[in-house]
C-alpha cells in the first residue's frame, strides 16, 4: 500500500489526519499549509487532497470544502506514519497508584484496569476476564448439595473464583467428592482445565487398577463443571461508556443510541477481543474492522495481559476513529503489562 503514495503525499496525509484528530473538523488546504511547514502552496495541497480522496484515504463531506480521513486513511497512518510517544514516569505512577496489590479480588483488579484505561484516555475502557477453561487452577472443590446436584468451586492461580452449580447423571457421595477433589488438587494443580482433562485421559489409559473408576468419575465431573452453553465467554467489563458522549462524533442521538446498543451487545465485543488474544500484543481495529455496524465510527486498541503460564485475557480502549493513537497505545500497553505483573504477584 505504501508504494502508491509519494513522500510528499504521505506528509500531507499525516498533517491532515493529525489536524483532524485535534479538531474533529474537516481539514482544508489552507489550514494544512498554515499549521505545518511543508514548503508547498495551498493549491498543491488541494491537488494532493484530491488524489488522496480518489485513492480512498480521504473523503469530502458535502457541507465542507475540507476533507476527513477514511478508515483506510487511518489504517495507513497507524501502520506507516504513526510515531508512538514515550509513556512518562508521572503517567506510569498514576496507573500504578490505581492498582493496589493487597487484598484485591480479580474482579476488582479488572474493573480498576478498565477505569484506569477510561480515565487516562478519556474514552471507554474494556477488559475481558480470563476464561475458566484457559486459566490454570490452584484448587478445585466439589460440594454435594443433593443427590445429583453439586457445587463446583474453582480457584485459579490468578485469584479468580468461579462457582458453578452442576447436575450429574449419577449420584456422588461426600467422601467420593472429597477423594476426587484431593486427587485433582494434588495431581493437576497448575494446569489449565484443558490440560487437566488431557492428563486425566492419559492417566486412564495407563491405570488398570481401582483408580480407573476414580479417574473416570473425576473426568465426568470436570467435563460437566467446565462446559458452558455460551462458549465459555469470559466476563466483559466496560468502564467509562459515558465518556463517548463528550466526543462530537456521537452528539447525534441516533449515533449515540447505536453506540450504547453496541456496548449492550457484549458478545460482539468479546468476539473481537478474542481475535486480539489470539494475535497477542497491541492490536488496532479501525472502523469497519470492528465487524460491528454500531462501532463503524470507532476504533479499538487492545493488548493481552498474561502470567508466565500464558495469556489470560485482553484489555483495551474504544474511542472514535480519530483518537490520538500515539497517546492511547502506550496507555493500553502499560496497563496490560502492569496487570500482568499484578496477577503474577498474586499467583
Amino acid at each position: 500500500m505504501s508504494s502508491e503514495i509519494s513522500d510528499r503525499n504521505r506528509r500531507i496525509l499525516e498533517a491532515i489526519i493529525e489536524d483532524y484528530i485535534d479538531s474533529a473538523e474537516p481539514v482544508g488546504s489552507r489550514s494544512v499549509t498554515r499549521r505545518h511547514s511543508l514548503g508547498i502552496s495551498p493549491a498543491t495541497v488541494r491537488n494532493v487532497m484530491a488524489d488522496l480522496e480518489e485513492m480512498g484515504y480521504l473523503s469530502s463531506p458535502h457541507t465542507s470544502a475540507g476533507r476527513v480521513p477514511t478508515g483506510k486513511g487511518f489504517r495507513f497512518y497507524v501502520d506507516s506514519l504513526l510515531r508512538v510517544r514515550e509513556f512518562s514516569d508521572s503517567e506510569r505512577l498514576r496507573v500504578e497508584q490505581q492498582h493496589n496489590l493487597k487484598g484485591r479480588r480479580l474482579e476488582e483488579l479488572l474493573r480498576d484496569a478498565g477505569k484506569t484505561l477510561s480515565a487516562m484516555s478519556h474514552y471507554t475502557g474494556v477488559v475481558l476476564a480470563p476464561r475458566v477453561a484457559e486459566t490454570h487452577f490452584r484448587q478445585i472443590d466439589f460440594v454435594k448439595l443433593s443427590n445429583r446436584r453439586i457445587l463446583a468451586i474453582f480457584v485459579s492461580d490468578s485469584g479468580q473464583v468461579q462457582n458453578r452449580l452442576i447436575e450429574t447423571e449419577e449420584d456422588y457421595s461426600k467422601s467420593e467428592l472429597e477423594q476426587i477433589s484431593n486427587y485433582l488438587n494434588q495431581s493437576l494443580s497448575g494446569l489449565s482445565i484443558a490440560q487437566a482433562q488431557a492428563r486425566l485421559i492419559e492417566e486412564m489409559a495407563k491405570e488398570k487398577d481401582l483408580y480407573n473408576c476414580l479417574l473416570r468419575r473425576a473426568m465426568r465431573l470436570t467435563d460437566v463443571a467446565f462446559s458452558s452453553d455460551d462458549g465459555d465467554h469470559g466476563e466483559l467489563f466496560i468502564e467509562g461508556a459515558s465518556q463517548m458522549l463528550d466526543q462530537p462524533e456521537f452528539c447525534d442521538v441516533d449515533q449515540m443510541r447505536n453506540l450504547f446498543r453496541a456496548f449492550e451487545q457484549k458478545h460482539k465485543i468479546v468476539d473481537l477481543l478474542d481475535l486480539s488474544q489470539k494475535a497477542q500484543g497491541i492490536q488496532i481495529f479501525i472502523g469497519t474492522e470492528t465487524r460491528n455496524n454500531a462501532l463503524e465510527g470507532c476504533s479499538l486498541v487492545t493488548s493481552t495481559y498474561s502470567t508466565p503460564q500464558g495469556s489470560l485475557g485482553v484489555l483495551g480502549v474504544i474511542g472514535p476513529m480519530r483518537m490520538p493513537y500515539s497517546q492511547v497505545i502506550p496507555i493500553v500497553d502499560y496497563t496490560a503489562r502492569l496487570l500482568s505483573r499484578v496477577l503474577d504477584y498474586k499467583s
